[in-house]
């Protein structure tokens, strides 16, 4: 993801509008919306990539830029940083834009670290591309 100051220029994985009950009383949605709705994100790259079943193991880095608030759009972006044996590093960006605006702004982004598991949740291989 090349520009800091730029969303990627690709549809983004998902895209959601922070409604009132995602937010605290002053009116800015709370992170721990925010991250669920990055790892879904992440869990999708992460089962297209693996071609099936994945859990979320770990999230590193994350950080946020700005606050989030009712009203606005949220896009994700995510993008696979790593593929190992069994396990998979994936990048979230999370974009907001005021409904009424075009300027969007980067609000937070973080490393999703899943691991592809079987029908009996065991680890399993992740495929070659």
């Amino acid at each position: 993801m090349p520009d800091s100051n730029q969303p990627p220029e690709r549809e983004p994985l998902i895209r959601a509008i922070a409604m009132p009950a995602d937010a605290n009383p002053a009116g800015d949605i709370f992170g721990g919306w925010l991250m669920s709705q990055m790892d879904l994100a992440a869990a999708n790259a992460a089962a297209r990539r693996s071609r099936g079943r994945c859990v979320t193991v770990a999230v590193d880095g994350m950080v946020f830029h700005e606050p989030v608030f009712v009203g606005d759009e949220v896009s994700l972006y995510a993008s696979v940083l790593r593929v190992g044996k069994t396990s998979m590093s994936i990048r979230v960006e999370a974009w907001r834009r005021r409904l009424v605006a075009e300027s969007q702004h980067k609000v937070t982004e973080a490393t999703f670290t899943f691991v592809a598991i079987d029908e009996n949740r065991k680890p399993r291989l992740v495929p070659p591309p």
